[in-house]
């Protein structure tokens, strides 16, 4: 599914990097009004999810006076993550267990923002850690064949695009890549890993990193990917120049209103979603406690 041959890969015109960036760049011309003048912008595919569902959610988890807390299932992901990075350059077997245990030392000498839990957990907390992240990095490597090193695997590669003179900043980092651009000919494959059932900001997170990967090297990735570690199954999508200006746009337009929203030049939109369950302003809104009402109503089996 993530292989191609030499005619399968697309070729991209040669200024399509500087052409999405010069569109990227007008489109935010607006949005720098809604900053103050020494704020600067930061962007995630995060924080693309969080404005681009309910509105007043976003406000209220950024306004939140409460801190965030450290979980088993929050910490299991980048456990794991950092487990299957190792795994794919280990120089003998990766066993799954002894991958996670090397992660979780790296983690924790690193001061990572895992570093205080993973040196206060109880050991009920760790040994469900290793339990929950050691599935995943054993189904991550049941289902990959061994990566060779001519496929150029990439692990947790990070990606920066500055714009309007530094003030605005794209973000991302992948878990996995594959593969490379040969001249405008695209190459590459762009593997999100994810635990759980496929989700469609999955794929807006992958066009997000196609985005980026497009305007830092100047050629799009041939393929982006989420594989599911739980169905063994991957996900793919073609990665056109189409899909790259929809992202451009579903970018400026999140840039925009999460400026807008911070300064309190509009009034944020209610989408009522099962996040709903756990935003911190539902005992206060009466669209989110209707919403779900509605849908567990909708779930009953009205014939038992």
């Amino acid at each position: 599914m993530l292989g191609a041959t030499g005619a399968e890969r697309p070729v991209f015109p040669a200024d399509i990097g500087p052409r999405l960036r010069h569109d990227l760049e007008a489109g935010l011309r607006t949005v720098l009004e809604d900053l103050a003048p020494d704020e600067d912008l930061h962007l995630s595919k995060h924080l693309l999810q969080q404005v681009h569902g309910c509105e007043v959610k976003f406000l209220a988890e950024e306004r939140s006076d409460e801190g965030f807390t450290v979980t088993v299932p929050i910490a299991r992901g980048t456990v794991a993550h950092k487990a299957v990075e190792l795994g794919i350059h280990w120089p003998r077997e990766p066993l799954p267990l002894e991958l996670v245990d090397e992660a979780i030392a790296s983690l924790t000498a690193n001061e990572s923002w895992l570093s205080d839990f993973l040196q206060t957990c109880s050991e009920t907390e760790r040994a469900e850690l290793r339990s929950s992240a050691g599935d995943r990095v054993a189904k991550f490597f049941e289902c990959f064949p061994p990566l060779r090193a001519k496929w150029r695997p990439v692990t947790e590669s990070s990606q920066i695009v500055d714009l309007a003179d530094g003030r605005i900043r794209l973000r991302g980092k992948v878990d996995l890549t594959l593969g490379q651009a040969n001249g405008n000919q695209a190459g590459k494959v762009v593997i999100d890993l994810k635990t759980g059932g496929p989700n469609p900001a999955h794929r807006d997170d992958l066009r997000f990193y196609a985005l980026l990967d497009t305007i830092r090297i100047g050629v799009p990735p041939r393929l982006v990917a989420s594989f599911y570690l739980d169905m063994g199954e991957a996900r793919t999508e073609s990665v056109t120049e189409g899909l790259l200006d929809a992202t451009v746009a579903r970018t400026v337009d999140a840039a925009a209103r999460i400026a807008a929203l911070r300064a309190g030049t509009t009034a944020p939109v209610y989408r009522p979603s099962w996040g709903c369950r756990w935003c911190p302003v539902l005992a206060e809104c009466e669209t989110g406690r209707r919403w779900l009402t509605d849908e567990d109503t909708d779930d009953m089996d009205v014939t038992a």
